[in-house]
């Protein structure tokens, strides 16, 4: 499945492109070639018939660049530079610089020529209206394939992006792979084990209860709880290698990797920590307030994971004969749908009246500064507690710490290749303007379902990107206010679900799974029901 997701965001990416720059090419949606008219103020006295260089500030009027361009710029604007006049050669070049008062439509034809901050071009008239200032007709450098080069640039830095995410990797899977050797030879992870059995043994019920897979899916998903996320994605990856191990069927997803990833990329995270913080640098009176809203949307997600996961794998789900198991399982697939969904609704009610009732009482300071407090102490603790218990245990420590960590950096090293492919697959998807048609797509069920249509992009680009994601909630809520409607909503989105995509490419690419059964279905199923969730709970809390 996955090899059909990589070549569809391919192919949708570059297809967006292309069919956007050749319809700016018949449009001339750049001018190219067109005369605009400006004011430019010299910084010396015009010599007329010198070749001479003059720095420049260039004065342009918004009536007249929203009618020229089709824009809907506010207020006139400056740029300086320098128009350079060469009289033997019968030519006036014109350079000059963007900044942030520079209308976007300007910006985007400067990163497109060539360096991010400048634009060329040639002054056709020049009128003086007197020795330091002149009305003049300029033409601007030629402007083509816009999203092609986007695209190009995309894929050239999400290449680097994955290598540099994978390599980082590396010091954090040693550290962490190294510590969880020392629990697994001290007899901890066992202990851990045993005490979720009842949880563990329906969740995974072909892993015997005392392997290592178990013990690392355990840490795993408590990493993942308690908003760990340095020290989840080495358990994460140790956890598949070794319930590859127990895989009969090597390279095919097993039910076991299913329901664990299902878990992951539904998020569940008591405290989600990026988002609070956030929120909180972009001024908001209330960072924590998205606590309850998050809770509750990933415990929807999360259980539309393990209910997604269960069925898939139960009725042996394909793609291919996807009617035909509907039908020949529609009465256990109806009577185990309604069963489990009328025990969600009362979870979910229990549970948003509990998290409403546990953080009533506490002030955003005090939350803030506890959350702070358990973020800083909580990795020390494990590694110091994990470590005694091994001592106690009279287990060579540092032997075992670095059997573990040599581990940790093959895994590391290992999924660069699976990395880079899929994060250079969503980049172009993202940079050849496909995101756009989709938010005009789903601009009318989203609205249907409450959700604005402001927010739908951060509900876009949840799945693919963690850093993508995080951008697009900060871009959105310094717009429109961290604490207003859309602010909250996007920030419990953040919450709620998870880089499902970033997850199937990282933990299947570490144990070379290459086919994934329904794992991609069970993820944005779960993805698809959190986001709803979100939405559904900030607008009867906020609305």
């Amino acid at each position: 499945m996955l090899n059909y997701i990589w070549m569809a965001l391919l192919v949708l990416g570059i297809g967006a492109a292309l069919v956007t720059d050749v319809v700016d090419q018949a449009d001339n949606t750049f001018k190219n070639g067109q005369p605009f008219a400006v004011e430019i103020t010299l910084n010396q006295p015009f010599k007329k018939g010198v070749s001479k260089s003059y720095e420049t500030e260039i004065f342009v009027r918004a009536k007249d660049f929203n009618k020229f361009y089709s824009q809907s710029v506010k207020n006139d604007f400056k740029v300086k530079g320098k128009v350079t006049f060469d009289y033997k050669k019968g030519r006036n070049t014109l350079y000059f610089k963007v900044s942030k008062s520079t209308p976007d439509f300007w910006k985007k034809m400067a990163k497109v020529s060539g360096k991010e901050d400048d634009l060329l071009g040639q002054v056709k008239k020049f009128t003086l209206v007197d020795s330091l200032h002149a009305k003049a007709s300029i033409v601007l450098e030629k402007i083509s394939f816009a999203k092609m080069k986007d695209v190009t640039n995309a894929a050239i830095n999400y290449a680097q992006i994955a290598v540099t995410i994978a390599l980082g990797l590396i010091g954090i899977m040693a550290l962490w792979l190294g510590v969880m050797k020392i629990a697994e030879e001290a007899g901890l992870i066992k202990i851990i084990a045993r005490v979720v059995k009842p949880i563990t043994k329906f969740l995974f019920p072909d892993v015997p209860q005392d392997h290592p897979a178990m013990g690392s899916m355990i840490m795993n998903i408590s990493a993942n709880v308690l908003g760990l996320g340095n020290a989840a994605t080495p358990f994460g990856l140790k956890a598949m290698e070794e319930l590859e191990k127990l895989n009969p069927n090597k390279g095919v997803a097993s039910d076991a990797m299913i329901m664990f990833l299902a878990i992951n990329t539904a998020g569940l995270t008591l405290i989600p920590a990026t988002a609070i913080a956030i929120r909180a640098a972009a001024g908001s009176s209330d960072p924590t307030i998205i606590i309850g809203t998050s809770v509750f949307g990933a415990s929807c997600a999360t259980l539309t994971g393990i209910f997604m996961a269960k069925l898939t794998t139960k009725f042996h789900f394909n793609f291919k004969n996807f009617v035909a198991n509907i039908k020949k399982n529609f009465r256990k697939i109806l009577i185990t749908t309604v069963s489990v969904l009328a025990i969600a609704v009362l979870a979910w009610a229990g549970a948003l009246n509990f998290v409403g009732k546990l953080f009533s009482g506490i002030d955003a300071e005090t939350f803030k500064v506890a959350v702070n407090v358990i973020s800083t102490l909580a990795i020390p603790s494990i590694i110091f507690s994990f470590v005694l218990f091994g001592l106690y245990k009279k287990v060579n420590v540092y032997e075992s710490f670095v059997e573990g960590a040599k581990e940790g950096f093959d895994i590391a090293v290992k999924i660069i290749p699976y990395l880079v492919g899929m994060l250079v697959a969503i980049g172009i998807f993202r940079a050849g303007g496909m995101m756009d048609v989709l938010q005009d797509l789903l601009a009318w069920p989203a609205h249907l379902i409450g959700m604005p249509k402001e927010a739908l992009p951060m509900a876009l680009i949840r799945p693919l990107s963690g850093s993508g994601s995080a951008g697009v909630m900060a871009e959105i809520m310094t717009k429109y206010g961290p604490d207003s409607l859309i602010g909250i909503m996007v920030s419990t989105f953040f919450g709620s679900t998870e880089t499902t995509f970033y997850v199937l490419a990282v933990y299947f690419g570490a144990v070379n799974i290459r086919k994934t059964r329904s794992a991609v279905l069970v993820g944005l199923a779960a993805d698809t029901v959190g986001i709803i969730a979100a939405t559904f709970i900030v607008n009867q809390l906020f609305s």
